[in-house]
């Protein structure tokens, strides 16, 4: 994809030398147990966390003060994801608009290892993640190795989905489907709450993407919407299943099949619209 000259979003904080560090180690083993446990078993990865390090589960953690700084001048990587977040703020403001309601724009983090959140210590284990409480993204650039190397995701639009992906997570919380019912929300299964809030996430980065070239002037590359589609594909629940463990158990669900993360991807990128989106009124998925 080709973001030259867009512009950058104002609400990038850098926390990467902010010297916060964990008080415990997190080695390649513990980082691929809490991803399994996240993506396939629905067990919240920070919670895995803290257990494989002789913890116990992290709490809501006292946030630091919301003073850091932007990143640095000549962060390719940092100004690449600064330049998506900026595009979904025009995106979304424009969509609520159209809906009668007004966007707030979140916070994106770029963290190194772990920080600590208003839904608990995030470590870079977990991969990126959406704090409702203090409406954050949370990213740790190197998750866009991880992608490149373990997971067969690469690509800059592939990364863009993964942003895409967690702020519609915020356009859920704006909308009041995140707060619907907070204990229902880990409620797993194939055709379970978690699953279709995932997969409206999915619908979301699709819709974004969709009205974002039309409305700033970017433009796709042959083979970018394959490269989210494919990252799509790969995070799904049953070939992460597949992968680890050899076979698939629609009941331990969070996120949706390959198939259903591809398929509701795509239906916000043909549609470009919100209502395209109701995942729960769907039935069967």
């Amino acid at each position: 994809m080709r973001m030259d000259n867009q512009e950058e979003s104002r609400n990038v904080e850098d926390v990467r030398g902010s010297g916060f560090r964990p008080a415990h180690g997190i080695g390649l083993g513990t980082v691929a147990v809490a991803l399994i446990a996240g993506w396939i078993f629905g067990v919240n990865p920070l919670t895995v966390l803290g257990l494989l390090s002789g913890g116990s589960a992290p709490s809501v953690q006292s946030v630091p003060d919301s003073n850091a700084p932007p990143p640095p001048a000549g962060d390719a990587q940092a100004q690449f994801v600064s330049q998506v977040l900026r595009s979904t703020e025009v995106v979304w403001t424009r969509a609520f608009m159209e809906v009668g309601r007004t966007y707030e724009e979140p916070k994106l983090v770029l963290f190194r290892d772990a920080y600590p959140t208003a839904c608990g210590l995030g470590e870079a284990a977990a991969g990126p993640f959406y704090c409702p409480n203090d409406r954050h993204v949370y990213l740790d650039l190197t998750f866009f190795d991880l992608m490149t190397q373990q997971l067969g995701a690469p690509g800059q639009f592939a990364h863009a989905y993964v942003v895409g992906h967690e702020v519609g997570h915020h356009v859920q919380n704006l909308l009041g489907v995140l707060g619907d019912d907070p204990s229902a929300r880990g409620q797993t299964g194939a055709g379970g709450r978690s699953v279709r809030v995932e997969l409206q996430a999915d619908c979301f980065a699709g819709v974004w993407a969709n009205r974002s070239q039309q409305e700033q002037g970017w433009r796709l590359e042959s083979g970018d919407i394959e490269s989210a589609l494919n990252a799509a594909s790969q995070i799904g629940d049953d070939t992460l299943q597949r992968r680890s463990q050899g076979t698939v158990v629609p009941d331990s669900f969070t996120h949706g099949t390959s198939a259903q993360r591809v398929e509701w991807f795509k239906r916000g990128f043909q549609a470009g619209r919100i209502d395209a989106c109701d995942t729960f009124g769907a039935g069967r998925l």
